[in-house]
């Protein structure tokens, strides 16, 4: 009886931290809760060239050192063989903080977004290689980059993940 109960104890505490670590992917913000503190300097890893897979494709991501308060980067997926949409992304600090802002355009360059609209992630915290935005996060691994990125559709959440690795320019 003492063995299963140990055998059920140390299950539950697998459990209940695989439902943490899982739970901690992508973080949000709450209405209440201000944004989190974090500059440039830190997510200077985020640099380069990254090549990989997300959305069942092939996805690139570029992103160049920072700038006047802001770090530049592009974003494109495709599906076999086919370019299917690409994102211009900016991350900007802006009073201690930071705020990733994206435009999707589909391959002929037409927006998805309106003009003066951008989807926006704003910085919930940066732990170490870790960058937390608003139901988006960015993880460094060695050579490897992580992307978990929130989506909605019909009324249900998932998270998407994206794999990549550091290629040369």
């Amino acid at each position: 009886m003492k063995v299963l109960i140990r055998i059920l104890f140390v299950s539950f505490l697998s459990f209940s931290s695989m439902t943490f670590i899982f739970g901690q992917e992508v973080k949000k913000l709450s209405k209440d809760q201000s944004v989190g503190e974090g500059s440039l300097d830190q997510i200077s890893w985020l640099e380069g060239y990254w090549k990989g897979n997300g959305f069942g494709g092939t996805c690139d991501e570029i992103w160049t050192p920072a700038m006047d308060n802001s770090m530049s980067g592009i974003f494109r997926y495709s599906q076999n063989d086919t370019l299917q949409f690409k994102e211009y992304m900016v991350i900007e600090e802006i009073d201690s903080s930071l705020i990733l802002k994206l435009k999707h355009f589909n391959r002929d360059l037409s927006p998805w977004e309106e003009k003066d609209e951008w989807t926006t992630f704003k910085l919930v915290e940066i732990e170490g290689q870790t960058a937390y935005f608003n139901g988006l996060t960015y993880h460094k691994k060695k050579n490897q980059l992580i992307i978990k990125l929130i989506l909605h559709h019909d009324g249900e959440e998932h998270i998407e993940t994206f794999t990549f690795k550091k290629m040369k320019m």
